[in-house]
């Protein structure tokens, strides 16, 4: 196997880990936005805190796997693959993933200190965002458009 393949490899599941807890995680914030009893937001609370855990693991690993395979197809971040637009438009909406991860982050802290108002509602469409990304993202890699 190259070095190439297990960069690859490597990258797509903790992309695929990653992204688990990208769509889960504001799941989460609907049901905690809709409970009312203290036992139950304590329980999401819960729960939100180890899925945060763990995305920040994975978005961790994501992000060396997505250097590493970024440097052995650049040939060491060099020559004409940079000039390719597609790649500058790919790292964009990472860059806006990272934002979105951060923001759930935000959210749940807000949940635990009590501050957080906004309804269930929004958070299903807060919900629908990274899909879009992931869309984006994947038509970028695969069609190589620009």
């Amino acid at each position: 196997m190259s070095t190439v393949t297990l960069a690859k490899i490597l990258h797509v599941f903790f992309v695929i880990s990653w992204f688990a807890g990208i769509f889960y995680l504001p799941r989460l914030f609907v049901n905690h936005a809709m409970a009312r009893d203290d036992c139950e937001k304590n329980l999401l609370t819960g729960m939100e805190a180890r899925l945060i855990r763990m995305m920040n693991f994975t978005m961790v690993f994501v992000l060396i796997t997505g250097t590493w395979l970024l440097y052995l197809q650049s040939g060491g971040f060099s020559g004409a693959y940079f000039t390719q637009g597609w790649i500058h438009a790919k790292i964009t909406l990472v860059v806006v993933l990272l934002a979105y991860h951060h923001w759930c982050i935000r959210i749940h802290k807000n949940f635990v200190t009590g501050r957080e108002n906004h309804s269930h509602v929004w958070f299903r469409w807060f919900n629908e965002m990274p899909v879009f990304i992931l869309l984006g993202i994947l038509w970028l890699v695969f069609a190589k458009p620009f």
